[in-house]
Order: structure tokens, then C-alpha cells, then sequence
């Protein structure tokens, strides 16, 4: 390696790891379990139960990406003191209850923008120019992918 130092070799590397697109990692949207603004929280929660997932995203009709739903909002929003008013789940829409700070990045975007979102975040939606939901990318396959990058290069 004629004159570069062996450091500036890996930030390159690093750098063309890290600036990579995110979808590369992407779960197709077919294949992620989701429901709409309108279904009741019954649905929702027999979505989350039947796919073992804690939170899944939340579509309208066209497929934008509105939000998302989780296991404990659901129980919390029919949980009272003397118990859960369980009969309740049909009555209340999951647009009436779900979190409307989604975890979004565009197709395009870097690895790194994926690894930031993922600190806070189980899972990113990776949305289309219009806001429709392409699919996803879970922390697990970024640690995996990031794991994999470091082992390459002699990490122990």
C-alpha cells in the first residue's frame, strides 16, 4: 500500500460501509406485518398477538406510513383500576391511540442514518418520496450487518 497509512485505508473503508443505502437491509412492505388507522384495537391486537411483534406500523388507505401501534398502548388504553374494560377494544380506532412519531427514512439514505435512528428505535419504516411504506429495517439486521463489517476486518 504505497503511500496511504494503513488508517486512512480504514476510514475509507468505514466511510463507504457507513455511506451505503439502508435498503439494502430493508424487509419488503409485503412482508411486514402492519394495519390501518381505521382498523379497531381488537384487530390491531390480534395483529400484534398472531405476529409476535410489540409494535408494528400504522398505514392509512393510500399506504402512508401514519404511525405506529404497541402491545402496551393497546392494554393501557382499555386498562381501569378495577380491571380492563376488555369489550372496549372494539369501539376505539388504533388512529384514536396510536403514536404518530415514526421512526421514517427514505430508500437512499445511508447506513449511518439507519444505525442513529435504530439507538432509540426496535425498527426504522423505510417510506417512498410519497410517504408509502417500502418496508422496514429492524436494530437486528443493522447490529448483524455491522457485526459482520468489523469480524471482516479482524474485530475479535
Amino acid at each position: 500500500m504505497q503511500g496511504k497509512d494503513v488508517s486512512d485505508v480504514a476510514t475509507v473503508d468505514v466511510s463507504q460501509f457507513l455511506s451505503q443505502p439502508a435498503e439494502s437491509l430493508m424487509i419488503a412492505a409485503d412482508n411486514v406485518a402492519c394495519v390501518h388507522v381505521d382498523h379497531t384495537l381488537e384487530h390491531a391486537l390480534l395483529v400484534l398477538t398472531h405476529s409476535g411483534y410489540s409494535a408494528i406500523p400504522v398505514l392509512d388507505g393510500r399506504g402512508t406510513v401514519r404511525g405506529l401501534i404497541h402491545t402496551n398502548l393497546v392494554i393501557n388504553t382499555v386498562a381501569r383500576l378495577d380491571g380492563y374494560a376488555m369489550d372496549t377494544l372494539s369501539e376505539r380506532t388504533v388512529g384514536a391511540v396510536m403514536n404518530d412519531r415514526v421512526p421514517t427514512l427514505k430508500r437512499s439514505e445511508p447506513l449511518l442514518r439507519a444505525l442513529e435512528l435504530a439507538i432509540n428505535h426496535p425498527f426504522i419504516c423505510v417510506v417512498e418520496e410519497d410517504e408509502r411504506l417500502a418496508g422496514l429495517i429492524t436494530r437486528k439486521a443493522l447490529l448483524g450487518k455491522l457485526y459482520q463489517f468489523v469480524r471482516e476486518r479482524g474485530g475479535r
